[in-house]
């Protein structure tokens, strides 16, 4: 898996004596380790919880959605220091399960955990990303590399996180031409690769030469469309850096460090100053940005473009759109 190399979130990790008695935690959502995306992104950031802190991991994956609630609580009675819910699909086990066990430590990836009054619960970190951030810095390197008039766009289900990298990706191509147009289809899964790779081959046929894939471990299968279209025909992956998949193919990625999340929740528990509560992770918190794997392969006018616009965003003259209502009244900021 191609790292993502982002800006390291602060840890400021301690060793307590009572390190060895730690067990950090994680269920997968029902795409499993292996997604190259947020599972294996989780995984990594509860081995480098014990690198740093001290204990034991606990991986504990769901083949179906059955089997979210009694993984999670297997977790608990396992003695788990905190435990990471991985994805949008794990949101209602896991408030289910944090609910009735009020002394548990959780940290819900890509959801955020609520009481039927819809306060976030205290005992839940729920961390949130800005993909729309990244994915309009993607948008700009698309816009500025495809040589046709239309690019495509693959999800694999229509998730809040999933809209937040089209409404961003959609916004960054208009930043740089507002004429383009952006084929949008859904696998209906995230598990999918040959049907993914049917409907990327279809927006190739309506004349798109790239497409984003946001369409999880079966998004592979959009990779092989490029792949079979040979050059000229390009990728942008999320979550991870993916160029392994497709060298010839792959633009780059509008990556999060969800790794670096867990640490940081986890390193909070550790030193007693876990709060729980929403949290959103940006480009500010140098949590979401393009893969710096293959940045160097990217044009200078096009960093440029992604300088300048990334400026603007931190300085707060220009918000990026996080949904499809927020899209239809964006103005790029500005040249």
């Amino acid at each position: 898996m191609g790292s993502a190399a982002l800006v390291a979130l602060s840890l400021g990790a301690s060793n307590p004596a009572s390190a060895e008695d730690y067990i950090w935690s994680m269920v997968t959502n029902t795409a499993g380790l292996g997604d190259q995306g947020f599972n294996d992104l989780a995984k990594i950031g509860v081995e480098a919880s014990v690198e740093k802190l001290g204990g034991k991991e606990l991986v504990i994956q769901s083949a179906n959605k059955s089997q979210l609630v009694p993984n999670l609580k297997q977790a608990i009675d396992s003695g788990s220091t905190v435990t990471t819910g991985v994805g949008f699909g794990i949101r209602d086990a896991l408030t289910e399960v944090a609910i009735a066990n009020p002394d548990a430590k959780f940290t819900l990836i890509d959801a955020v955990a609520v009481d039927k009054d819809k306060n976030p619960l205290p005992n839940v970190a729920s961390v949130t990303f800005r993909e729309h951030e990244a994915a309009f810095l993607s948008g700009i390197a698309a816009a500025m590399t495809t040589k046709g008039s239309r690019v495509g766009f693959i999800g694999g289900i229509e998730t809040p996180p999933v809209v937040r990298f089209l409404s961003g990706f959609e916004a960054g191509l208009r930043y740089v031409n507002p004429d383009i147009q952006v084929s949008v289809a859904y696998v209906g899964s995230f598990t999918e690769p040959a049907k993914a790779k049917e409907l990327a081959l279809g927006i190739y046929d309506l004349g798109a030469d790239l497409i984003m894939d946001v369409a999880g471990g079966g998004g592979r299968g959009i990779f092989d469309a490029a792949k079979s279209m040979g050059d000229g025909y390009w990728v942008i992956g999320v979550d991870t850096c993916k160029g392994q998949f497709a060298p010839d193919n792959f633009l780059t990625s509008a990556v999060k460090d969800v790794s670096g999340a867990v640490v940081l929740e986890n390193t909070k528990a550790a030193e007693g100053s876990f709060e729980g509560g929403a949290v959103s992770l940006g480009l500010k918190e140098g949590a979401v940005g393009l893969c710096q794997d293959n940045i160097d392969t990217l044009s200078a006018d096009i960093m440029a473009k992604v300088e300048a616009a990334t400026a603007l965003i931190l300085d707060g003259s220009m918000t990026v759109p996080s949904n499809e209502e927020e899209l239809k009244s964006f103005q790029p900021a500005g040249d």
